[in-house]
């Protein structure tokens, strides 16, 4: 996964290095964030034939109906997440390609990636392993269901979009933990931030978003 043409490398890097001047100027302040995007290689979480096209500021298709989704977008979810604080275990439901699961398995402890769709996940799987992470935990299940097994969890990432909150996340999000999850039917969606605390949930908008639809009923819980 690693073996990219000298091309696309020399190439990368100067784009990669205007893609974090576009975050900066969108308000991605979070240095850590920045830092973690400029080192990780999105070229290599595409299809090669759009390698060329990785540091562009848009969502990518990556297969089986799914995309990578566009850099601010990811850059947003993480600096959101991350705001409260560091993490030690964070759960991402939907790994696709597995570049947001690199971006996180850079900032925190441990991460617990869910990905419903088998192959993407083994693919991802080996992207990552291939790149050296070791703090990155795999499993092909319902993404709404998540990992109860590890929970609870101080943060949950969730990259395609429910209906509402699904119930089974919260109650693995730890008292103090935070959620950034998008919400609603696909003409209508929202990223919001979900806080746990001793009396229950806040709920805050992020920001309008477009992402794949959560889809239940498949998978294990």
């Amino acid at each position: 996964m690693t073996g990219s043409s000298t091309g696309i490398g020399m190439t990368s890097q100067r784009t990669r290095d205007r893609l974090i001047k576009r975050l900066r100027d969108m308000g991605i302040v979070d240095q850590r964030v920045l830092e973690a995007i400029q080192q990780t290689p999105r070229h290599l979480f595409v299809e090669e034939a759009l390698a060329s096209r990785a540091y562009e500021d848009t969502a990518l298709p990556i297969g089986y109906g799914q995309t990578i989704s566009q850099p601010y977008i990811v850059a947003l979810m993480t600096q959101t997440l991350l705001a409260g604080g560091p993490m030690r275990a964070v759960l991402e439901v939907g790994g696709g390609s597995g570049y947001q699961t690199a971006l996180l398995a850079r900032l925190v402890d441990e991460v617990y990636s869910v990905e419903r769709i088998g192959p993407l996940m083994h693919i991802a799987r080996r992207r990552l392993f291939s790149s050296g992470y070791r703090n990155i935990h795999y499993k092909v299940s319902d993404g709404s269901w998540g990992w109860p097994e590890h929970a609870p969890y101080d943060g949950i990432m969730v990259t395609a979009a429910p209906v509402d909150v699904p119930e089974t996340l919260l109650q693995q999000l730890a008292t103090g933990g935070r959620m950034v999850i998008p919400v609603g039917a696909a003409d209508s969606q929202e990223l919001l931030l979900i806080t746990a605390n001793e009396e229950g949930v806040s709920r805050t908008h992020v920001e309008h978003v477009n992402f794949v639809p959560l889809i239940s009923g498949q998978g294990q819980p």
